[in-house]
């Protein structure tokens, strides 16, 4: 307390010497000094008393909001005692009557649980099914069946339950036919336009050729962005008809959202699967095309040569226009000359033919031998990035896994679609060359024994 009272004496002591300072700065002498602290002093009384008695009216004031307080508060503790009171009788009687309303239900009660079950079942099947796209709407009445059977103060009307009977016999009877109908359907760029649209039963909708999905959340039709190409055409047949059997392609998943059709327009066709071999794919692509092209043009060429050497075969005089006619021309142009040396001018003959006869057989062995090692380096890089993303991400996504393997694969499969044809063609190039070397050491022999015979 003492400490209080010294504390307050010192800011007392220092405000006034700070009004002091601020009045000598003013003041010209010692009287007008005075003057100005007798002022002060005047004011700091009215201030003083002002402040005591707005804590006088205040407090006043705060004792009246309590007494006010107390009041209420007496006031709502008697309305809750009352409140419980009537809250303990409201229960009894609820809890009469309720008892007397399960006495009067009976077996009516039973049968209402099984209705509401199966009003929730059918609201449900009646919001996915497909049927839903040509009467949209189907569901609403059996929500506010299903609230007001279990809200316990209502019963439901015996139009409503036939309702019920009528919606589940319309689900079943709709779902064998095959009808046409208008209704407003999304394109893939979001344009909405009205189109007729066929409905198959409960598993297929198609509009223009084109395959539609339904969404359940507003009974919407969307047309798939991606169509199953090999039906398309029998779509359009079906819209065309008027009576008979057509054949099209329905998806027998239709009634529980269509998995088997999205798989089937999700399968990549060849392009897509040969752009997932990526770089390594492109480069063994080049290859085989360079490969099959040279093996082509190999058959061209030894094709043409072996029929004239076949006609060369049958004529007397060589004709410079083919292998064999240049080697015979040899032999016409050196009729005199001894067997060695002619043996010797033959064989070089026949070794000049034979680079321009077996052109491209040893490029294509190297093809057939390049293009799988190709694909399993393809292979090898795409697994180590399959397994670089699990280690990423983790394997919790077996499908994402299963695609990285299946890319990686594709360039093993192309290494061996270059292969196979590449390893056929170098085998039936290498018989043509064969055929026609072997005519040219057949004839260079002959001639040999001819002309060692004249000797």
């Amino acid at each position: 307390m003492k400490m209080t009272f010294a504390k307050s004496c010192l800011v007392v002591a220092a405000a006034g010497m700070f009004s002091f300072t601020a009045a000598a700065e003013k003041a010209t002498n010692l009287d007008q000094l005075l003057q100005m602290v007798k002022e002060s002093k005047i004011l700091e009384s009215k201030d003083n008393k002002k402040r005591e008695a707005d804590f006088r009216r205040q407090k006043s004031s705060q004792g009246s909001l309590l007494k006010s307080a107390e009041a209420t508060k007496v006031a709502e503790e008697n309305r809750s005692d009352l409140l419980e009171k009537t809250y303990a009788t409201q229960e009894i009687d609820v809890d009469a009557k309720r008892k007397q309303l399960n006495e009067r239900m009976g077996s009516l009660k039973e049968l209402f649980g099984h209705l509401t079950a199966t009003a929730g079942d059918l609201r449900s099947t009646l919001e996915n099914s497909i049927v839903s796209s040509q009467y949209p709407g189907r569901g609403e009445f059996l929500s506010e069946l299903i609230e007001k059977m279990n809200s316990g103060t209502t019963l439901p009307s015996i139009e409503e339950i036939e309702r019920v009977w009528y919606e589940l016999q319309r689900e079943t009877v709709e779902s064998a036919k095959v009808v046409a109908f208008t209704g407003t359907v999304i394109s893939p760029n979001g344009d909405q336009s009205e189109r007729e649209v066929v409905r198959v039963g409960n598993f297929q909708l198609l509009s223009n050729g084109q395959y539609l999905n339904f969404v359940p959340k507003g009974a919407k039709m969307e047309e798939l962005s991606r169509q199953p190409e090999a039906h398309n055409g029998a779509a359009s047949d079906l819209q065309a008809s008027t009576s008979g059997f057509t054949r099209v392609g329905i998806d027998p998943t239709g009634a529980r959202g269509g998995s088997l059709l999205a798989a089937l327009i999700n399968t990549p066709n060849l392009v897509e699967r040969w752009h997932q071999g990526q770089q390594v794919g492109y480069i063994i692509t080049a290859v085989g095309v360079f490969g099959i092209l040279l093996g082509l043009f190999r058959i061209l060429v030894l094709t043409g040569m072996s029929s004239k050497v076949s006609a060369q075969l049958k004529a007397k005089k060589a004709n410079p226009n083919n292998p064999l006619g240049r080697v015979l021309k040899v032999a016409e142009d050196n009729p005199g000359i001894d067997g060695e040396t002619l043996e010797l001018k033959l064989e070089e003959a026949v070794l000049k033919e034979r680079p321009s006869i077996e052109s491209g057989l040893a490029l294509l062995k190297i093809i057939s031998a390049v293009a799988p090692l190709l694909g399993l380096l393809g292979t090898v890089t795409g697994m180590i990035q399959t397994f670089q993303a699990i280690t990423i991400f983790g394997a919790g996504d077996p499908k994402a896994m299963a695609g990285g393997i299946s890319g990686a694969l594709v360039t093993t499969v192309l290494g061996l679609i270059v292969a196979i044809p590449t390893v056929l063609m170098h085998t039936f190039v290498n018989g043509k060359a064969k055929r026609v070397i072997h005519v040219l050491d057949e004839q260079a022999a002959g001639i040999i024994a001819e002309n060692s015979e004249r000797k």
